[in-house]
């Protein structure tokens, strides 16, 4: 994790932040003029009261639909649980990010039965792929379902509640050791897409791969990453929402807020605390307490996002 002391507590912080990665508990993130805070670690009950009202929107990610090894034998199920919790909201959000790994194998019957549960949701879905939804030949069936109306490999972006959301494609030609790459082209869109944009919008990039480097020799994290923050780094307020590897990680750099998301199917090793990433087994009844879902609520008056981690269990 992260050392970095942004609230004037370095150890309580770096111990919350630990902790943070595998706790069944939320996590509020508020933005106070364009710069992001912890608010610390609250539970599922209390997240959804201290939330203030505005614009709000949920991120899910690497569901792997057709993983069936003992990590979690039915990750169709927890996917399923994962929205029976999103539809146990007391507020309805505006939209969901899913954050790639929607399948675990790229097969047609895979991406069938993801639309099926999280269309239970009855949300809009704004989805950018992960690299398990790009191993089918000529990745036909994420592009027929989720590529139209995007550009290149699939990139793309949208404003919703006075925010600018730019969903990214780091999982084309992956770089060594399995760093993602964003490319050229992307990095030349990007530029083009923010062309004129006040620098007082809030910007939200999100991507499978983490665009920080967190675990390098595990491939986590995006060889010219740096380049794309470049590109928004004078915007007061930047959020990074990511997946890939299932547990909640955060990092604060000057006024971007890097956040990475759980999985809803199974969870992986802290970074370096096994010889690879990979389906960590755990025990059936810890399972759910590492699985889990995040909700981002947005107050115009305040400028403020606000990032709740809550466990499927926990």
């Amino acid at each position: 994790m992260s050392g970095h002391d942004h609230d004037g507590d370095g150890v309580s912080r770096r111990k919350v932040l630990e902790c943070m990665t595998w706790a069944g508990t939320g996590v509020l993130w508020t933005v106070t003029g364009g710069v992001p805070r912890s608010l610390g670690i609250i539970d599922s009950a209390q997240a959804a009261t201290a939330a203030t009202p505005g614009m709000s929107f949920l991120q899910i990610s690497d569901s792997h639909v057709g993983f069936d090894k003992p990590a979690n034998p039915n990750a169709l199920g927890t996917l399923e649980e994962a929205v029976g919790k999103i539809n146990a909201m007391p507020a309805k959000p505006s939209f969901m990010i899913h954050t790639g790994d929607i399948t675990h194998l790229s097969k047609a019957a895979e991406f069938d039965n993801a639309e099926r549960i999280i269309s239970q949701s009855k949300l809009d879905v704004h989805y950018v792929p992960g690299e398990h939804d790009f191993l089918d030949e000529e990745v036909k069936f994420y592009r027929e379902r989720y590529g139209r109306g995007t550009k290149g490999q699939g990139w793309y972006s949208f404003d919703a509640g006075g925010v600018h959301f730019i969903g990214l494609v780091n999982v084309v030609d992956l770089k060594a050791g399995g760093l993602g790459n964003l490319g050229a082209e992307q990095l030349a869109w990007l530029q083009d897409d923010l062309r004129g944009k006040s620098k007082s919008t809030p910007i939200v990039l999100f991507a499978h791969i983490p665009l920080w480097t967190v675990y390098p020799e595990w491939g986590w994290g995006t060889e010219d990453g740096g380049r794309a923050l470049e590109q928004v780094k004078g915007f007061g307020s930047v959020t990074v929402l990511n997946g890939h590897i299932h547990q909640v990680m955060q990092k604060v750099e000057g006024n971007v807020t890097f956040h990475t998301a759980r999985s809803t199917a199974f969870p992986q090793p802290a970074p370096g605390a096994a010889p690879s990433p990979g389906p960590m087994k755990v025990e059936d009844a810890k399972l759910r307490g590492m699985l889990g879902v995040a909700s981002i609520n947005f107050k115009q008056s305040e400028q403020r996002l606000a990032i709740i981690d809550t466990p499927l269990q926990g």
